[in-house]
């Protein structure tokens, strides 16, 4: 009796280990998820406002990356400092872009707008390889500091803050657009410029401010993966594919739907690399992305 009694308090510890393993790996892909939810509410805001889909936002997010590089290398500072400053800078440039590039590139064809949006694209990553090189590049991960022990789980400092302040920012977002005025504002000039322009609404302001929002988000969230993800110029052709499934996914112009789909996208992720092997992990993640567009083309919380 004593063998079997030894066997089956083995596997019920097992039992248990894998299960805190899971919970742990579904937690670690949650907080990464809102990370990806973060800077795909920039890429449906646009969307929603100017029906431009801007091939250039994972390069945004990339130069996030390098913005909170630069703050560490400079200044020793980490994420408290990288981040902020990292979305100002974007926030900058987006309002320049828009000026620069879409608000001329919005009146031409579609393949105007998609053309130039992708050469905006290359130039932002190929003038970050002749600053930067192509050296892979790291922030240290004790910037923010240790983990904690949460119920039990191990969740590392970095990835715990990243997480938070993404989703906290994203739900901001959300505040913003349905609660104030700023973002009744903005929606009516995504409905219709024109009649959003005779009750005394600027079209032009209004999406200057969507730009600024959408790449400020970017770079936030750059900043915030920097210290557990790997900075190099091409990093924004994987974060800009994962924008645009998440975006499809949640439906485009839906924040809320970026919001669920990228949290979803993120706990996929990580149970697939868990399960199955890292090498995998994209391969399921846009096989479930297809199957599920096949039934419901229109995502989460689009509409037909």
């Amino acid at each position: 009796m004593r063998p079997n009694l030894i066997g089956r308090v083995a596997i019920e510890k097992n039992h248990g280990t894998m299960s805190s393993i899971l919970v742990q790996v579904i937690v670690g892909g949650l907080l990464l998820g809102a990370v990806y939810a973060l800077f795909s509410s920039g890429l449906t805001l646009v969307w929603g406002m100017m029906n431009i889909v801007n091939f250039a936002h994972g390069d945004f997010v990339m130069l996030g990356m390098y913005v909170a590089f630069v703050v560490w290398t400079l200044f020793g500072a980490g994420p408290w400092a990288g981040a902020p400053i990292a979305a100002l800078v974007l926030a900058t440039l987006g309002v320049v872009v828009y000026f620069g590039l879409i608000r001329d590139i919005m009146k031409g064809p579609m393949l105007a707008q998609i053309l130039g949006t992708f050469g905006l694209a290359l130039l932002l990553r190929y003038s970050v390889f002749w600053w930067f090189g192509a050296n892979f590049l790291s922030l240290p991960e004790n910037l923010v500091g240790g983990t904690f022990d949460i119920v039990g789980l191990r969740i590392q400092a970095s990835r715990l803050l990243a997480g938070v302040v993404a989703l906290l920012v994203t739900l901001g977002l959300h505040l913003l657009l349905t609660r104030t005025s700023l973002g009744s504002k903005m929606l009516a000039v995504a409905e219709d410029s024109t009649a959003a322009q005779l009750m005394g609404i600027r079209p032009d302001t209004m999406q200057a401010i969507a730009w600024a929002i959408a790449a400020g988000a970017t770079g936030l969230a750059g900043a915030l993966i920097a210290t557990f993800f790997y900075i190099v110029p091409t990093v924004g052709e994987t974060l800009g594919i994962v924008a645009f499934v998440t975006v499809s996914l949640g439906g485009f112009g839906s924040v809320p739907g970026a919001l669920v789909a990228g949290l979803l996208i993120g706990v996929i992720e990580s149970l697939s690399a868990y399960l199955i092997g890292a090498v995998y992990k994209d391969m399921v993640v846009y096989s479930l992305f297809l199957g599920f567009l096949w039934f419901r083309p229109q995502g989460l919380m689009g509409k037909m």
